[in-house]
């Protein structure tokens, strides 16, 4: 188990290359398990990443190889930490036109009519 940590500000995470956020990682391998078979079962080839300026959390399992899951887990890394820093664009309030709210109100009007069709005759005793 490789442990280097550097403390730093997470810039973007398409601009850095694998290095510098390995660099920023905690790198842990373990037994993966799973399919494969015995050789995936012998071998510690999961790779289990901690990104600490983030917090963020990525594991890579899916492969029989370490270097294979350690690139995976990589790319994971590197999308948890766009969606991270990604930012939706601000929402505007609106409210619907005059003509749209006199619209709701008569589809309203015919479906309330429709129902009251549908009761049954109320007696007249």
């Amino acid at each position: 188990m490789t442990t280097v940590r550097e403390e730093g500000a997470v810039s973007s995470a398409e601009s850095r290359s694998d290095e510098e956020l390995l660099d920023e990682c905690t790198v842990e391998t373990f037994r993966a398990g799973g399919p494969g078979g015995q050789h995936q079962n012998k071998t510690e080839s999961g790779v289990r990443l901690r990104h600490h300026p983030s917090g963020i959390v990525v594991t890579a399992r899916d492969s029989r190889s370490q270097h294979r899951n350690r690139a995976r887990a990589l790319d994971r890394l590197r999308t948890a930490l766009e969606a991270r820093e990604h930012k939706p664009p601000p929402r505007h309030p609106t409210k619907p036109s005059r003509a749209a709210r006199e619209e709701r109100l008569e589809k309203k009007r015919r479906r309330s009519l429709t129902k009251r069709k549908r009761r049954r005759p109320e007696s007249d005793e």
